[in-house]
C-alpha cells in the first residue's frame, strides 16, 4: 500500500506544478500588460480613421455624388461608429502582480484531498488489501488455509460492501466443510451483486447438498427463480441431473447433464458430467458408440427467423433466404444450411448435423455457433450488395428443445 500511495503521490505532483506554474509568471504577464495598455494607440488609430472617412465624405458631397441629407447620415453613422470604438477603451485598473496568489495553494490543496477521496471511493485500494494480505499468509512459514480465512474473516468486517470479500470466503468456507458460514458469505454477495443467475444457481446447489440431494421447497424456489432468468444455467442442470439420477430416472438425467455440458466453460466439470452420463448410459444399457451416435444428432439449434416489417417493402416472396450456422472462429465451412424463400417467414427451422455441407464441418462439433440469415433476390451463396441479413454470436449448441429458440430478425442491408 506504501508504493500505491507513492505512486498516487508521483502522478499528483506534475498536476500540482501545473497548478503552480502562473504563479511563476505572473511578474512578466503583469508588466507585458502595463506596458500594453500604457502605450495603446487605439484610440488614436480610431481618430485618423474617422478623420479620413468624413474627409472622403465631405469631397464626395463637393463634387456632388451625394446631396446633403445622405452626407448628415453618413457622418453621424461614422460618429456613432467612433463612438462605439472608443468606448471599449475604457478599462478597469490594472490589479497587482501578486493578486489572488491565495487561490493558487487552495486549488492545489483540493486536488490533493478531492483525489485522494475519489480513489477511496471508487478505487481498488480494499482490493489490494486482499491481494496483500493471500501474498503474506502464502510468504508466512506458518501460513495455512485457516490463518487465510482468519485474515479474510478480519477484512469482511473492514470492507463489508467489497463483493471480492466473500466472493473469496464463500469457497473457503465451502472446501473446509463450514456449509453455514458458506451460505451466509454468498447471501452477502447476492445481496451486493444483486440476484444473478450465477450466484442464485451456487447458492441452490450449496443448500441442495447440505439437504442430503434433496429437492426442498427453498432450494426448488432458487431452481425456478434461476432457470426463469436463465433456462441454460449449467450449475442448476447439473443438479438437476444428479437429482434425476438419485431417483433413478437416468434419461432425465442424461438429458439435464447434456444441456448442463453444452453451456459449461470449466473442462474438468464437462469432464465429469460425461463421465455421469456414461454412468446413467450404462445403466439404461446403451451401448457408448451408440450413445455417442444418438448424442451428436440431437444436437443442434432451433431458430426462429423473422422479417423486419421496415424492410419488407425491399423483396419478393419468391426471393431466397439462406439460413446458415458457422463457427465463431469463422474457421471452418457453414456447420449447417437451411434454404427457403421470404414467403416463407416467419418461420423456426433446426440446424443440426442433418443439413450439414460436410461430414468434416458439422454444428456437433462446436459448444457455441453464430447464425447468419440472409435475404439473396439473386439466388446466390455469396452475398450480394443489397442483400437484406440478420445474425446472432455465441448461440449454444446442445440438445434441441422444444420449447425454446434462438430468434433472429433480418433488420440490415448489406453493402
Amino acid at each position: 500500500m506504501t508504493l500505491l500511495w507513492i505512486a498516487i503521490a508521483v502522478l499528483l505532483l506534475p498536476a500540482l506544478w501545473l497548478l503552480a506554474s502562473p504563479l511563476r509568471n505572473a511578474r512578466k504577464l503583469h508588466d507585458q500588460q502595463y506596458h500594453f495598455e500604457a502605450n495603446d494607440t487605439s484610440a488614436e488609430q480610431n481618430v485618423a480613421i474617422f478623420q479620413r472617412r468624413l474627409a472622403s465624405l465631405e469631397a464626395a458631397r463637393e463634387r456632388g455624388e451625394i446631396d446633403a441629407g445622405r452626407f448628415d447620415e453618413d457622418r453621424l453613422e461614422l460618429e456613432r461608429s467612433l463612438l462605439e470604438d472608443t468606448a471599449v477603451t475604457a478599462r478597469r485598473p490594472l490589479k497587482s502582480a501578486g493578486a489572488g496568489r491565495f487561490v493558487v495553494p487552495v486549488v492545489m490543496v483540493a486536488v490533493v484531498v478531492i483525489s485522494v477521496l475519489w480513489y477511496q471511493q471508487e478505487g481498488a485500494e480494499g482490493d489490494l488489501t486482499l491481494l496483500a494480505v493471500q501474498q503474506e499468509v502464502r510468504n508466512d512459514p506458518n501460513g495455512s488455509l485457516a490463518m487465510y480465512i482468519e485474515r479474510m474473516e478480519e477484512q469482511a468486517e473492514r470492507q463489508p460492501d467489497n463483493p471480492n470479500v466473500w466472493s473469496s470466503l464463500f469457497p473457503l468456507y465451502r472446501e473446509t466443510g463450514q456449509m453455514d458460514q458458506a451460505v451466509d458469505a454468498l447471501e452477502r454477495l447476492i445481496a451486493i451483486e444483486g440476484r444473478i443467475p450465477p450466484l442464485l444457481a451456487q447458492l441452490a446447489q450449496l443448500r441442495f447438498f447440505m439437504a442430503e440431494r434433496e429437492l426442498t421447497d427453498e432450494v426448488q424456489a432458487l431452481v425456478d427463480e434461476t432457470l426463469e432468468k436463465d433456462p441454460r444455467q449449467p450449475t442448476v442442470l447439473g443438479m438437476l441431473g444428479i437429482h434425476a439420477f438419485d431417483n433413478g430416472d437416468y434419461e432425465q438425467a442424461i438429458d439435464r447433464w447434456r444441456r448442463a455440458v453444452a453451456n459449461i466453460e470449466n473442462p474438468d466439470t464437462a469432464a465429469s458430467l460425461r463421465d455421469g452420463i456414461r454412468v446413467a448410459q450404462e445403466r439404461l444399457g446403451i451401448e457408448p458408440e451408440k450413445a455417442a451416435v444418438e448424442a451428436a444428432e440431437s444436437s443442434g439449434i432451433r431458430v426462429r427467423v423473422a422479417l423486419d416489417e421496415d424492410l419488407a417493402g425491399r423483396v419478393d416472396g419468391d426471393d431466397t433466404v439462406f439460413i446458415t450456422a458457422r463457427d465463431i472462429e469463422g474457421e471452418l465451412p457453414p456447420l449447417a444450411v437451411v434454404r427457403t424463400q421470404v414467403s416463407e417467414l416467419p418461420m423456426t427451422v433446426v440446424l443440426d448435423n442433418s443439413v450439414a455441407m460436410s461430414p468434416q464441418a458439422q454444428i456437433s462439433q462446436v459448444q457455441e455457433a453464430r447464425i447468419v440469415v440472409r435475404v439473396s433476390p439473386s439466388g446466390q451463396a455469396t452475398p450480394q450488395p443489397g442483400d437484406l441479413f440478420g445474425d446472432l454470436d455465441g448461440v449454444s449448441v446442445g440438445p434441441i428443445e422444444q420449447d425454446s429458440a434462438a430468434d433472429v430478425v433480418i433488420n440490415r442491408v448489406f453493402e
